[in-house]
């Protein structure tokens, strides 16, 4: 069988029909049906805050006015610089309402990273946290088309600041920003105009970076936003029995889908907590009961390892998946121990708007007997997912090739670059770089990675990216960055640098180095002084050569 169209996976999720019916033309009309189903329920919880979708929606309405006062038109781009708190949903809403497309933006980010998102995105109103603001952004929005800030406060919309999370905070005010709560407070009871989405407008913006390292913006549609949020209400649970815990990066695929949109299609209340705590996290199970979540598994992992962690923490969840990075049988063993709960794999892209490929709901993913490896899932409805050759060609069910995944959360291209939109998504299918493999029944195996791409914590980490920045130090000749294993983030960065004649430095400089200008998933963690980096006859660094050192 070369070709995966007849989804012998099918069998898997019982009768339901091959050709999945997606509910809603766009993200808003999902987003409003969701608030004339229960007007008065919790759409979000924000430590002791509580904002019911009424309120949701009047607040939305006002921000969408205030934004078209403003200047802002259909199709205009807003960037949202934040971490988990209420405001990154409201300007999400209110982004659609006045027909643009917001940009998820990574709070990690530091000042070369924000200015070529803000560029080349193209927003012309950015939304940031108060104290990224001050530190990153104020030097940043001179140079763009940003033509309107508003700022917010993690200590916004809830009253019991948690001192772990939030010590020493206090809200600040900057010259040539709009507070976001005052702005919304000004327009408060205007509405805008009615708006006219379809399912190809793109929603938003999520960046990841392509074969070349540069940062690419992956168009993610309505019609993607909708399908997907469809796929974790029906085939993973989602929201079915109470609140979504937010513990993934809402600007992350995962945390824009798997909590947010499904969110608002069910409807269901989504619980934040500013940022991932371990303790903090902990706390807010017990306090909010939620029933469902999806993250990392380096994160699962970081709450059994908590001090003061119980298996109680988790009594309320009736669906855990884990997406990001790949669990081991012996991760997902150790996790049923500890809390008595199955966690269920998927695996997506932000090309795929989070999963093409699903563990159905209820049911653990085998492993392959011959590597050892925890299946992914199978295909997600409506989705063919083949195994392809170098030369594009599929192979037969049990061969090692390229994942290719073609269906409904697809994106439509990267934002302003066609060469690359012809090359990662020939025909409208993705070709997504990972290595695997389906077994007969249409499980997914995934092997390792096509390319260089390192995988920390669920980040993904370029390592061209970070050659860059060390060749910006005056001591450094060549650099390779390579993966290597890592016991807590699966796997962390290493740099191998030679230097130049008579120059002189030590790896924890160059580790500074790269910390200060870079992520803090990104930066290298070790680095080791060579004098020569191997090489092929043509020059090309061999990184194959470093990843066993």
């Amino acid at each position: 069988m070369s070709v995966y169209d007849d989804r012998p996976w099918l069998a898997l999720y019982g009768d339901q029909p091959a050709d999945y019916d997606i509910e809603f033309d766009d993200a808003l009309s999902m987003f409003r049906a969701g608030v004339e189903r229960d007007p008065d329920g919790d759409a979000l919880r924000y430590f002791d805050g509580t904002l019911v979708r009424r309120d949701l929606d009047e607040m939305t309405d006002a921000l969408a006015a205030g934004l078209l006062g403003q200047g802002f038109r259909p199709g205009d781009r807003l960037a949202v610089y934040l971490q988990n708190v209420p405001q990154f949903v409201m300007a999400m809403v209110a982004t659609w309402k006045a027909g643009g497309v917001m940009v998820s933006i990574n709070p990690m980010s530091r000042t070369r990273e924000l200015s070529y998102l803000l560029k080349d995105s193209g927003a012309t109103v950015l939304l940031s946290l108060d104290t990224l603001y001050d530190e990153v952004a104020r030097d940043v929005v001179p140079d763009t088309d940003v033509r309107l800030v508003l700022t917010t406060s993690g200590l916004d919309l809830q009253t019991r600041d948690d001192e772990r999370l939030f010590a020493g905070v206090t809200r600040q005010r900057h010259e040539g920003t709009t507070d976001l709560l005052e702005f919304i407070g000004a327009h408060r009871g205007q509405t805008p105009p009615p708006v006219t989405l379809g399912p190809d407008d793109v929603a938003f913006l999520t960046y990841t970076s392509g074969t070349t390292g540069v940062p690419k913006g992956a168009m993610n549609t309505h019609r993607n936003v909708v399908f997907t949020a469809q796929v974790y209400r029906d085939w993973v649970h989602a929201g079915r029995d109470g609140a979504i815990f937010g513990i993934a990066p809402l600007f992350h695929i995962t945390g824009l889908i798997g909590h947010v949109a499904v969110s608002m299609l069910v409807p269901a209340p989504l619980v934040l907590a500013y940022r991932f705590e371990p303790q903090v996290v902990l706390d807010a199970f017990l306090e909010h009961r939620p029933a469902f979540t999806i993250g990392a598994i380096t994160a699962f992992s970081a709450l059994l390892n908590a001090p003061g962690f119980r298996k109680e923490h988790f009594d309320s969840f009736t669906s855990i998946y884990s997406g990001g990075a790949a669990i081991s049988p012996s991760a997902e063993r150790g996790f049923l121990e500890a809390t008595g709960k199955q966690v269920h794999n998927a695996y997506g892209l932000t090309e795929t708007t989070s999963p093409m490929t699903v563990t159905p709901f209820g049911s653990p993913s085998p492993v392959d007997p011959t590597s050892g490896a925890l299946s992914v899932g199978v295909p997600a409805p409506s989705t063919i997912v083949r195994i392809q050759d170098d030369d594009g060609q599929d192979l037969p069910l049990g061969e090692v090739g390229e994942i290719v995944a073609d269906g409904p959360q697809v994106v439509a291209g990267y934002w302003g670059k066609p060469e690359e939109t012809a090359a990662g998504l020939p025909g409208g299918a993705l070709k997504s770089g990972d290595v695997g493999f389906m077994d007969p029944q249409g499980w997914v195996f995934i092997v390792d990675r096509k390319k260089d791409m390192i995988n920390a914590s669920g980040y993904k980490v370029w390592p061209r990216e970070v050659e860059d920045v060390l060749a910006e130090h005056p001591a450094v000749r060549e650099s390779a960055v390579v993966g290597v294993p890592d016991e807590k983030r699966g796997e962390t960065v290493k740099a191998f640098v030679s230097l130049k004649p008579g120059s002189s430095v030590t790896p924890d400089e160059l580790i500074a180095h790269c910390k200060q200008r870079m992520a803090a998933y990104k930066y290298p963690r070790s680095v080791e002084l060579v004098d020569e980096l191997p090489k092929t006859v043509t020059g090309k660094i061999l990184r194959r050569e470093l990843r066993g050192s």
